[in-house]
C-alpha cells in the first residue's frame, strides 16, 4: 500500500509516495524529465519488502506545485529538504536521467548521507553540440509543467562543470546502470563516470535509455545484487 505525503520544502508543496515497512532501510527513488513516481511502478514492488522506498514527484511533475522556477540545484534543495523533514540517513538513492543527475548533485553535497548510490543510464550534463528539444505533442493536460523543459535544457546544453569534477567527492558505493548501444546517452560517458567514482560497478543493460520500464526483472535483479555484495 502507498500512501501520499505533501511535503512543503522551500515553499513548493511536493507529493511523496511512501510505501514499505516503516521500519526499512530508506530507499529514494527520483524520476525523469515529464513523467513522475509512477514511472516507477514496474520495479518499486520489488524493492517494498525490505526498503522503505520514499518515490518524489520533483517540482512541477506529477502532483507536485509547479512553481514556474526550475533547475537542477534547485531540484537537489528539494531533495534534501524531503530528506531532513522525513529526518532519513542512509539513504539508498537512485535516480534516472533528469532524476539521476539530480542525484548526483545530491550526494555530492551531503555524501555522508548515502549508503548506496544507483544511477540509471545517467552522465552528469556534458556540453553537447545541440540542445534537447523543448518541444512536446503529449495531450493535455501534461503531466509536467512545459516550462520544466527550456530551464533544463539550457542547463544540459550548458552544464556546470563541477558537477563532473566533484564526482569524486560521492564516496557512497555506486551502481551504474547503462542502457547500451539503443540509448541515446553515449556510453563511453557512463564509462568515465564509473572511473572517477571511488568505488562503483557498471552494468549494462541493452534495452534503451528507460532500462526499469523496458526490462524491469533484469533492472531489479542487478541492484539486489549489488545491494546484496
Amino acid at each position: 500500500m502507498t500512501a501520499r505525503l505533501a511535503i512543503t520544502v522551500n515553499n513548493v508543496r511536493l507529493a511523496c509516495h511512501v510505501s514499505g515497512p516503516p521500519d526499512g532501510s530508506p530507499m529514494v527513488l527520483l524520476h525523469a524529465l515529464g513523467v513522475d513516481s509512477a514511472s516507477w511502478e514496474a520495479v518499486r514492488a520489488a524493492f517494498d519488502n525490505s526498503f522503505r522506498v520514499v518515490a518524489i514527484d520533483a517540482r512541477g511533475h506529477g502532483e507536485s506545485e509547479r512553481p514556474d522556477t526550475y533547475s537542477f540545484e534547485l531540484m537537489r534543495d528539494d531533495v534534501i529538504g524531503v530528506l531532513d523533514q522525513l529526518n532519513l540517513q542512509q539513504v539508498t538513492l537512485v535516480g534516472h536521467s533528469m532524476g539521476g543527475t539530480v542525484a548526483y548533485l545530491v550526494a555530492q553535497e551531503q555524501p555522508n548521507r548515502f549508503e548506496r548510490f544507483i544511477l540509471e543510464d545517467t552522465p552528469p550534463p556534458y556540453p553537447m553540440e545541440r540542445a534537447v528539444s523543448t518541444r512536446t505533442r503529449r495531450p493535455e493536460p501534461l503531466p509536467f509543467d512545459p516550462a520544466v523543459l527550456p530551464a533544463i535544457a539550457a542547463q544540459i546544453a550548458n552544464p556546470d562543470p563541477a558537477w563532473w569534477d566533484r564526482l569524486a567527492d560521492i564516496t557512497a558505493p555506486t551502481l551504474l546502470i547503462a542502457g547500451g548501444p539503443s540509448s541515446h546517452i553515449p556510453q563511453e560517458k557512463l564509462v568515465e563516470v564509473a572511473a572517477a567514482l571511488p568505488t562503483s560497478t557498471l552494468v549494462t543493460i541493452p534495452v534503451g535509455h528507460s532500462v526499469h520500464q523496458n526490462s524491469p526483472a533484469e533492472f531489479t535483479t542487478a541492484i539486489t545484487a549489488f545491494l546484496r555484495d
